[in-house]
């Protein structure tokens, strides 16, 4: 990659990691629906003004299409938009970002039974067992008495990471289309699912620190809008596999800035769990493990 993509990667990782700092602000005043529905709201909103400002047109493809870009919004961006910050209120923020690198592991594991799916490598399969068991330390202390809120909050993060998993097979079908129609679209379908959701389930929202509208501008202009046109622009030159270092930087972003920002602290068992799942990842990644194995044995 060139030290512009780099920039790119590493700059788009750490902007998915800010998500949880600005989920941790909001549910100090409104619940994690709404803050799903303001989030694909806001999102929706900067994509259509990117969509108009490019000259860009909506296709004329209507057999099943929208009704596509409906479900795409649902598994894509309104459920794991309020199943993170729901985790988020019984879970240190970093933790949760922690838990979103899991979606390449998630992913590996729907694609084995998803229809033309891509098989796991043992490499892989090896890094998504790593993974797990990092995992498995991360709740451990969730499952002594009176922890159970931790427990539900770290399976609802990990069902968010299914839906992305989900999203990740289900998206290929999208992959002849604009990109930015893409995200444009299924945003405004995310939106359509997600205010009368949150309205039945938590009410009219009420907002009133300068800090929740600033953390909602964010996360719906930047951690969505920005950062999905980016990935769209992005991915096709960098590939995939050099794509996938944003699910490194993404969680160390969220550690930082929730350590920072938010005064969180880690303790040593759930760092030993972070670390587990850091070298999940490594793992499947593949490329550390080349210098030790024969690429036959990688590929195999």
């Amino acid at each position: 990659m060139s030290s512009r993509d780099w920039f790119w990667v590493v700059l788009l990782g750490a902007i998915w990691g800010c998500s949880f700092l600005f989920n941790a602000i909001l549910i100090r005043e409104i619940g994690p629906l709404w803050v799903s529905a303001g989030r694909v709201t806001v999102g929706a909103l900067g994509c259509w003004a990117y969509f108009a400002a490019t000259g860009r047109k909506l296709p004329t493809e209507r057999s099943g299409l929208y009704g596509r870009f409906l479900f795409l919004g649902l598994i894509n961006y309104a459920a794991p938009f309020a199943l993170f910050p729901l985790a988020e209120e019984h879970l240190p923020s970093g933790i949760v970002g922690v838990i979103n690198a899991m979606t390449p592991m998630t992913t590996v594991i729907v694609s084995q039974f998803w229809p033309g799916g891509e098989k796991a490598t043992w490499l892989k399969s090896v890094g998504v067992l790593i993974g797990m068991v990092g995992c498995i330390i991360l709740a451990s202390p969730s499952l002594g008495a009176g922890a159970s809120p931790a427990l539900w909050a770290i399976g609802a993060a990990l069902l968010a990471t299914l839906c992305y998993a989900v999203t990740l097979n289900f998206a290929r079908g999208f992959a002849k289309l604009d990109p930015a129609t893409t995200a444009a679209a299924s945003l405004t379908g995310a939106a359509v699912i997600a205010i009368p959701i949150a309205f039945l389930g938590e009410g009219a929202p009420v907002m009133v620190r300068p800090e929740s509208w600033a953390a909602l501008l964010a996360i719906g202009l930047i951690s969505t809008s920005f950062s999905f046109l980016l990935m769209y622009r992005l991915l096709p030159r960098v590939g995939g596999v050099n794509f996938s270092i944003t699910t490194l930087i993404a969680p160390v972003s969220a550690i930082v800035l929730g350590v920072l920002v938010l005064g969180e602290q880690l303790t040593p068992l759930e760092l030993l769990g972070v670390a587990g799942i850091f070298l999940g990842l490594i793992v499947m990644d593949g490329r550390l493990v080349r210098r030790f194995l024969p690429k036959r044995a990688v590929a195999s």
